[in-house]
């Protein structure tokens, strides 16, 4: 599955440790969840959304593979 997460964070100039913090993960969980190493939770997916002020299809879209 590839994200625009870092993308996103980039756009409001938020660190990673910010937005683990305003989500309620470790900062690793988004340092994962970037690097393609972790899917994440429905829930966790939908805090992002609601934070990005996006779908969760604009954060994260599918690949073939998956």
């Amino acid at each position: 599955m590839k994200n625009s997460l870092k993308v996103e964070r980039a756009i409001k100039d938020i660190t990673q440790e910010e937005l683990a913090k305003i989500i309620g993960v470790s900062r690793q969980a988004i340092n994962s969840i970037e690097l393609g190493k972790y899917v994440p939770s429905t829930i966790f997916s939908l805090k992002l959304s609601r934070y990005f002020e996006k779908s969760v299809n604009d954060i994260f879209r599918l690949e073939e593979t998956d």
